[in-house]
């Protein structure tokens, strides 16, 4: 090989590299891994990881714990009862898909007599109940009740516009047959366009103390946009006490409801 030659492959041979690590240079800010909110790292926006900022998950840091305002359990006929408990979400726009949660029933002397577990949603903003039904512990009679969440919460971000948008409504509210065959009869309508599955919608009974004296909870299938439904609610026997105040609480997922 002549000096000429290999003096020309040296000059290739800069010219090459000389032009490799500009292209790298240029390259490899797009090399970079986009940041997305299921990379199991903190970036982007985020507040933390894989949460907060243009997340969907907000971070735990990020909300207020739900607050468990009372639970309590309702005899329906001899050994059957309801069981009810009465929370509060200060989240105005952070809801939960899916938690798990467990009542517990004592008797009078506080001894454990039975459990009730369950999964539920957590809607955004303001008290909301949960219901089970047909609750049945023996002989014995539950006096005491508690419920606890038994999972570490997820949460996640809701749209202000979608909860701007979506309005349910109850009304004409009455109770007949309170000391025969009770039965409460509303009125529910979804004042929005969105259609809204799987509605659970409790009803809670309140005397001149202001204390809960019974429960029930109906459901619907489905409650479509601009719908307005009647619903019912019936008791095996006679309601005890003086009523005068009627809580009607529809309860659905926001992450399942969806436009017409």
């Amino acid at each position: 090989m002549t000096w000429a030659l290999k003096r020309q492959l040296f000059y290739v041979s800069v010219l090459v590299i000389f032009l490799g690590v500009l292209g790298f240079l240029i390259v490899f800010p797009f090399m970079k891994e986009i940041p997305s909110c299921t990379d199991n790292k903190q970036n982007g926006d985020e507040k933390g990881i894989d949460c907060g900022g243009s997340c969907i998950k907000a971070c735990i840091f990020e909300v207020d714990k739900v607050s468990v305002l009372w639970a309590r359990t309702f005899k329906v006929v001899s050994g059957r009862y309801n069981a009810v408990a009465y929370l509060e979400n200060h989240n105005k726009d952070a809801a939960i898909y899916k938690i798990k949660y467990k009542f517990r029933f004592s008797d009078e002397n506080n001894i454990y007599i039975g459990k009730r577990e369950g999964e539920t949603f957590i809607p955004a903003s303001g008290n909301f109940a949960i219901f089970e039904a047909g609750i049945g512990v023996g002989n014995s009679i539950p006096v005491y009740t508690s419920f606890e969440f038994t999972e570490t919460p997820v949460w996640n971000n809701v749209s202000e516009d979608k909860l701007d948008q979506l309005k349910v409504f109850v009304s004409d509210i009455k109770l007949e047959n309170q000391n025969s065959s009770p039965r409460l009869s509303a009125t529910i309508k979804n004042d929005s366009l969105f259609n809204i599955p799987e509605v659970s919608i409790v009803a809670l009974l309140y005397n001149e103390k202001g204390n809960v004296v019974s429960s029930s909870r109906t459901y619907l299938d489905m409650l479509s946009g601009e719908e307005s439904r009647d619903i019912s609610f019936t008791w095996p026997e006679p309601i005890q006490g003086n009523i005068i105040s009627k809580e009607i609480i529809p309860m659905y997922n926001i992450f399942l409801v969806k436009l017409k």
